[in-house]
């Protein structure tokens, strides 16, 4: 089972400053594990049979898309505050 989360009281939360963020694709994600071993924050974990993000903690970096195999993660605009 791949479950890897490295939060610790050092790390903080993302604020409103980030601009994109990983939407998972259902339908193309075959669970490899991937884009939990590249998220540098180690915001993604995988749990109840699925893969799921922890918001408040990521950055947006965008590398957990790029990574992944089957181009399940996407990166989407976050609305504008305001």
């Amino acid at each position: 089972m791949i479950r890897r989360r490295t939060h610790n009281f050092a790390s903080k939360e993302t604020g409103s400053w980030r601009t994109e963020k990983p939407l998972i694709l259902l339908d193309r994600c075959i669970q490899c594990g991937i884009c939990i071993e590249y998220c540098p924050e180690g915001t993604i974990v995988q749990e109840d049979g699925g893969i799921e993000i922890d918001y408040l903690f990521c950055k947006g970096c965008g590398i957990c898309g790029a990574e992944c195999k089957t181009h399940a993660i996407e990166m989407v605009r976050e609305p504008d505050e305001g």
